[in-house]
């Protein structure tokens, strides 16, 4: 499926858009990565629309109440909001891993629900996170991934392979790369930008 229409970034969240924190359960707990709030209004002032998509699997391993999920998620919008930045939509799978459900990253189940809620082409998307797990959701979709060094993604760089198509410090060089691509311009490091539909 190829075409017009808006175009959307899906944003991994600890790692990506706040710092990464081992077992994350309180909204206190929440600090953006510098830059990140910046990043995510560039991302609106372009016209893209933006849906954080997150694994959470101590929810279904009872370590994270639902309710507790929610009053980070509220924080976070909070915390962008100060900073003049929303998001369109916060998914999250609550699955333990060895449920092989279809949300859990690096199945495309979040993606494409998102696709579905919003009406936007997956092929013609941005995912961007710190794992190779949020690569391999995007090459499941065909979007253009791209690996921060935030977060996890400085280890996770040795194994991500072919999985990204491109490697950057954070989500605001990230948004940088975006915005010369949905231009049609070259990005800063000289890349020519990608054909139209091939995104």
């Amino acid at each position: 499926m190829t075409g017009g229409g808006r175009r959307f970034v899906l944003l991994d969240r600890d790692g990506t858009i706040n710092a990464e924190v081992d077992h994350l359960a309180e909204p206190d707990q929440l600090v953006l990565i510098p830059g990140s709030a910046a990043a995510i209004r560039r991302f609106r002032d372009l016209g893209l629309g933006v849906v954080v998509v997150t694994n959470q699997a101590h929810v279904g391993r009872g370590l994270l109440a639902v309710e507790q999920l929610e009053q980070i998620h509220d924080r976070l919008r909070a915390m962008l909001a100060a900073e003049g930045a929303s998001v369109d939509q916060i998914l999250y799978c609550p699955h333990d891993p060895e449920q092989r459900c279809r949300c859990r990253k690096p199945a495309s189940g979040m993606a494409r629900d998102a696709a579905d809620l919003f009406g936007f082409d997956p092929a013609r998307a941005f995912v961007v996170g710190d794992h190779v797990a949020d690569l391999g959701m995007g090459r499941a979709i065909g979007a253009t991934t791209f690996l921060v060094l935030t977060g996890h993604g400085a280890q996770e760089s040795e194994r991500a392979g072919g999985l990204a198509d491109h490697v950057v410090a954070n989500l605001a060089a990230a948004a940088d790369m975006i915005a010369g691509l949905v231009s049609g311009e070259p990005d800063d490091r000289g890349r020519a930008p990608l054909e139209e539909g091939t995104a």
